[in-house]
C-alpha cells in the first residue's frame, strides 16, 4: 500500500479527514497535501500574550504556506484553526516534540522550562529564548532586545516598538500589521438579550488579581454607566466569577445589563455582540480586538507602546502620569495620597465613547 505519510492530512494513529469524508485512500487521493515544513511555536502563555502572538501565523503561513504548524501552550482553546496541531503542555506533548524533526522552532516565552523545551527540541532552526546556565538567554540578535526590556525596567519604560512588532522581530520578520487570530466558535448559540438598535458598549470592570493597581475604582465605573445609559447606549458588563458580586451590585444600581460570567469560548461570543469595548490591561482587551472590536483601554502601570490597536480605539491614561511600573500596589495609595486611577475620569471615557461610537456609525 502506498501511504502518503508527509500528507498534511495523514495522522497514523486514525482515519484522516478525507477518508472518513469521502472514504478516499492514499492512492489517487485529490486531498493529497505534502508537507514543506515542520515548525514549532512555543508561547505557553498568559491567554492575552497567547492571542496576541497569534499574528505570527499570517506570516508564517505567508511564507511556508504548507507548513504543518504545531503550538505548545496552557490554552490551545484559544488558538485558531490555522493550527494544526494543538499541543497542551502536558509530559505526552513534550515526548512527541521531542522525537519530532522540525525545520524551525520558535520559543517566544520566557519561562523557564519553555526555554528548557526548545533547547531540547530537534529543529534545523531555533528562533527565542533558550536556557543557559539555568536561567532564560537569548539565542541570537534578533531576541536582544525583547530579552533586556524584561530584565531593565528603564529599556521596558523606553520601548516603542508593541508586542506584535517584539514577536516578528524575535522570529526574523518584519510586522507589517498582520491581525491577531481568534475564531468565535460559539456565534450564534446563544440568544444574548440585548438592544441592537443602540450601540452595544461593554464594559470590562475586573483587571484580574496580579496587579490591582490597573483596578478602576467602582463609583468611577457607576457614573460611566449612569451616563451611557442616559445617552442612548446599550451597556453591558463584562467579567469573570471575580467581578460576579460586583456586576451584579453595578447592575441592580444602574440598570445595566449583567448576564453572568462563562466558559471562555461563551464569553468571546459575549463580547462579539459589543460595537465597543471599555476595560483596563486583561485578557477581555485581547478579546476585544482579537475580534475587531472598538476598544478604550485604562491603563496606568505599563507601557503603552506595545499595546496594538489596529487603529480600532485609543488608549486612556491618568492625567497625572503612573508613579509605578508593573508593580501591584500603587504607591501614591500606599503613602495615603489618591491612587492615579481616579485621575481617569468618567467623563473623559465617556467622550472617548461617543467618538468611537461615531467610528463605529461611520463603517457601518
Amino acid at each position: 500500500m502506498n501511504l502518503k505519510t508527509d500528507c498534511k492530512f495523514f495522522r497514523g494513529d486514525a482515519p484522516c479527514k478525507p477518508h472518513k469524508k469521502e472514504g478516499v485512500h492514499c492512492e489517487n487521493c485529490s486531498h493529497y497535501q505534502p508537507i514543506s515544513h515542520r515548525i514549532l511555536i512555543i508561547k505557553l502563555g498568559a491567554l492575552g500574550d497567547v492571542i496576541r502572538t497569534t499574528p505570527i501565523l499570517e506570516a508564517l503561513r505567508n511564507i511556508y504556506p504548507n507548513a504543518h504548524i504545531y503550538w505548545l501552550t496552557y490554552a490551545t482553546d484559544i488558538l485558531p484553526d490555522t493550527v494544526d496541531r494543538k499541543l497542551p503542555f502536558t509530559a505526552g506533548s513534550t515526548l512527541i516534540l521531542e522525537e519530532t524533526e522540525f525545520d524551525l522552532a520558535f520559543n517566544f516565552d520566557k519561562d523557564l522550562e519553555a526555554c528548557a523545551l526548545l533547547n531540547r527540541v530537534r529543529a534545523k532552526k531555533k528562533k527565542g529564548f533558550g536556557l543557559k546556565h539555568g536561567v532564560c538567554t537569548p539565542l541570537d540578535s534578533d531576541v536582544e532586545h525583547k530579552f533586556l526590556t524584561g530584565v531593565f525596567d528603564d529599556i521596558s519604560k523606553a520601548n516603542t516598538k508593541s508586542y506584535p512588532q517584539e514577536i516578528f522581530e524575535i522570529a526574523g520578520l518584519s510586522f507589517s500589521g498582520e491581525a491577531y487570530q481568534l475564531d468565535n466558535t460559539e456565534a450564534g448559540k446563544t440568544v444574548w438579550p440585548v438592544d441592537k438598535e443602540k450601540k452595544i458598549v461593554g464594559l470590562n470592570t475586573g483587571c484580574g488579581e496580579r496587579w490591582p493597581s490597573r483596578l478602576w475604582p467602582n463609583d468611577y465605573w457607576q457614573a460611566l454607566m449612569s451616563g451611557l445609559l442616559k445617552s442612548g447606549y446599550e451597556v453591558v458588563l463584562l467579567g469573570g466569577a471575580s467581578e460576579h458580586e460586583k456586576n451584579q451590585s453595578l447592575s441592580k444600581a444602574t440598570g445595566a445589563k449583567y448576564f453572568g460570567h462563562f466558559s471562555l469560548k461563551k464569553f468571546i461570543d459575549l463580547i462579539d455582540q459589543c460595537d465597543i469595548v471599555i476595560t483596563q490591561v486583561t485578557m477581555a482587551m485581547h478579546l476585544a480586538i482579537g475580534r475587531k472590536k472598538r476598544l478604550i483601554l485604562m491603563n496606568n502601570i505599563f507601557n503603552k507602546h506595545e499595546f496594538e490597536l489596529y487603529g480600532h480605539g485609543e488608549i486612556i491614561e491618568p492625567s497625572t502620569g503612573c508613579d509605578c511600573y508593573y508593580l501591584a500596589k500603587c504607591k501614591r495609595e500606599a503613602e495615603g495620597g489618591v491612587p492615579c486611577m481616579r485621575d481617569i475620569l468618567p467623563g473623559e471615557v465617556l467622550s472617548a465613547i461617543d467618538r468611537q461610537a461615531k467610528l463605529v456609525e461611520k463603517a457601518s
